[in-house]
C-alpha cells in the first residue's frame, strides 16, 4: 500500500474507516454530486500531490469514443501481455461490483484492497478539506491500485465522466474508437465540439490514433492534434481476422488495440535498444545480406509466433459486449448496445449468427435509459431486421444503477406501441424477471436464442436474476 501524509500545512483528519460495503454506499450515493471539469481536475491534482504525484510514475494510454472503448482496451490488453507487459486496465461502466473496474492482467481486484484503497483516498481528500466525488474516488483508487503493484502500462477508458478526473496523467496514446452521429444531428460543428471533448487533454508528442471511418471526423482530429502539438497516426482500416461472427463485430477494435500496442512497444518500450523477449510486435532493425545456414536452422528448429497466430486464438470474453451464454437453454445473448450504432452492430451479430446455425424462436428482451438515442432511427433498424428475421420483442423498464450510464427507464408502454405500429410482434413486460420469463418460454430450447439488450443496467438485471453476485 501507498501511505502517504497529506501536507496541507495543518492536523491531519482521521477519516472514518468504512468497511466494502460501507465503501459501496459512498460510491453509489456520490456519483450525484457533480463538478465542472476545471473542479474535477483541480481536486485531482491536490490528492495527486498528496501522493506523491503518483499520476506521473506509470505510463497511460486513454482509449475514448462512443462505442467499442472496453473492448479495445480488452483487446489492448491481451496484445501487450503477450509482450511480456504487466498491465492495468481501468474499466467503465461496471455491470455487477466496482472491482471489474480495476484489473491487472485480466485479475480483479479483491475486496479487501478495494476497501483499503477507497479509505486511504477518502482520508487525503478529508484532510485536504473536501468529499471527493465517485469519479475523483475511483480514479485516485486505480491509480493507487495500478502504482502499488507496480504495472508496466495502465489503459484507462476514459469516458465523459473520468477523463477530466485522469487528465492529470501524462498519457503517452490516445486512441478513439469512433464518432457516432445518427443518435443527434451531426453537423460540422458539433462534430468538432464533440472531437475537441475526445482529445481535451492531448498533451505535445502524445500519439493519437482512431478506427473512426468518416473523412470528416478525421480530418478534424488531425487538425487539432497538429494544433496541439501532438503526433497523428495512420487511422485504422483493416479489420482483425477474428473467429466468425466477431471479425466484422470486433475486428476494428481489434485492430485498434494492434495499433495501440504496437506504438507503445516500438515507440515507448524499445527506446534506446530495449528489446522485449518473444515479441509480436517489435520491429527490429534489418540483417543485412543473406541469413546463415545456422540462423535458417534455429528458425526452424524455434519458429516465431506471428501476430496472426495470436489473433487466431483470441476470442472476446468481456462481460456483457456481445456475450453469447450457449450453454444456457435456450441460448443467450448479452449486449449492453444503448444506441443507434451500437444496435447496428448487435442486429448485424445475431443475423451472423442465424447465418451460421438458423434460429428457431427469437426473442429480443429490450430495455433502455438512454434519453439521446433517437428512438425513430431504432424503430426503423428493428423494422428492417424483422422484415428479414422473425421474432419478437419484449419491453420492460429498467432500474438505474449507480455508476452506470443513463437516465429514467422509457416507458415501456409506449415503446411497445410504436414497435407494434412498425408491424413487429411486440409485448411490454412490468420488470425484467417477467419479460425474461416469458422469453425463455417463447423460443426452442435447444435451437432458440434470447436477446437481452438496450444498456449496461438490464445486463445487470440478468446476472442478479440468476443470483449471481460477481462477474
Amino acid at each position: 500500500m501507498i501511505n502517504k501524509q497529506v501536507a496541507t500545512g495543518g492536523n491531519i483528519v482521521v477519516s472514518k474507516q468504512r468497511n466494502y460495503g460501507e465503501l459501496v454506499e459512498f460510491l453509489d450515493t456520490n456519483w450525484s454530486v457533480i463538478h465542472t471539469a476545471e473542479e474535477t481536475a483541480s481536486r485531482m491534482k491536490r490528492l495527486d500531490q498528496a501522493f506523491d504525484t503518483i499520476s506521473q510514475k506509470k505510463d497511460t494510454i486513454f482509449v475514448g469514443g462512443i462505442n467499442g472503448k472496453s473492448l479495445t482496451i480488452h483487446f489492448a490488453s491481451r496484445v501487450l501481455r503477450e509482450e511480456g507487459l504487466q498491465v492495468g486496465t481501468f474499466y467503465s461502466p461496471h455491470i455487477l461490483t466496482y472491482n471489474e473496474r480495476f484489473c491487472i492482467d485480466n485479475e480483479i481486484i479483491n475486496n479487501k484492497l478495494f476497501a483499503e484503497l477507497g479509505n486511504e483516498v477518502i482520508g487525503a481528500a478529508e484532510t485536504l478539506g473536501f468529499v471527493p466525488t465517485s469519479y475523483e474516488l475511483l480514479s485516485m483508487m486505480a491509480l493507487l491500485f495500478f502504482n502499488s503493484h507496480n504495472v508496466d502500462i495502465i489503459l484507462i477508458e476514459a469516458d465523459q465522466g473520468f477523463a477530466p478526473a485522469f487528465a492529470l496523467c501524462n498519457a503517452k496514446i490516445h486512441a478513439i474508437t469512433r464518432i457516432n452521429g445518427e443518435d443527434v444531428e451531426f453537423n460540422e460543428e458539433s462534430v468538432r465540439s464533440e472531437i475537441n471533448r475526445l482529445l481535451a487533454y492531448i498533451k505535445p508528442g502524445a500519439h493519437v490514433v482512431s478506427a473512426d471511418q468518416s473523412k470528416l471526423n478525421l480530418q478534424v482530429m488531425l487538425e487539432l492534434v497538429e494544433a496541439r502539438g501532438g503526433i497523428w497516426d495512420m487511422p485504422i482500416r483493416k479489420l482483425i481476422p477474428l473467429e466468425y461472427p466477431f471479425e466484422q463485430l470486433h475486428g476494428r477494435c481489434a485492430a485498434l488495440a494492434e495499433r495501440i500496442s504496437s506504438i507503445y512497444i516500438n515507440t515507448f518500450v524499445n527506446k534506446g535498444g530495449v528489446v522485449v523477449n518473444k515479441t509480436l510486435l517489435t520491429k527490429l532493425k534489418g540483417q543485412r545480406g543473406r541469413p546463415t545456414l545456422e540462423a535458417k536452422r534455429q528458425s526452424e528448429l524455434h519458429p516465431k509466433r506471428t501476430v496472426e497466430q495470436f489473433w487466431k486464438e483470441v476470442s472476446s470474453s468481456l462481460a456483457g459486449r456481445f456475450q453469447i451464454l450457449d450453454k444456457e437453454k435456450p441460448s443467450i445473448l448479452l449486449d449492453n448496445a444503448n444506441n443507434i450504432d451500437a444496435f447496428k452492430n448487435l442486429l448485424l451479430g445475431i443475423r451472423l449468427l442465424h447465418y451460421r446455425r438458423p434460429l428457431k424462436g427469437l426473442t429480443l428482451v429490450l430495455g433502455c435509459n438512454n434519453i439521446n438515442m433517437n428512438q425513430s432511427e431504432l424503430l426503423k433498424l428493428l423494422r428492417y431486421f424483422f422484415k428479414k428475421t422473425s421474432g419478437s420483442v419484449i419491453v420492460c423498464p429498467v432500474e438505474k444503477i449507480p455508476g452506470q450510464s443513463g437516465d429514467a427507464s422509457w416507458d415501456a408502454e409506449q415503446v411497445t406501441n410504436d414497435i407494434k405500429g412498425m408491424k413487429i410482434k411486440a409485448r411490454s413486460a412490468k420488470n425484467f424477471k417477467e419479460a425474461f420469463d416469458v422469453a425463455q418460454k417463447s423460443v426452442d430450447e435447444r435451437h432458440g436464442l434470447v436477446v437481452i439488450a438496450g444498456c449496461s443496467s438490464i445486463i445487470t438485471e440478468y446476472w442478479r436474476y440468476k443470483g449471481i453476485k460477481k462477474l
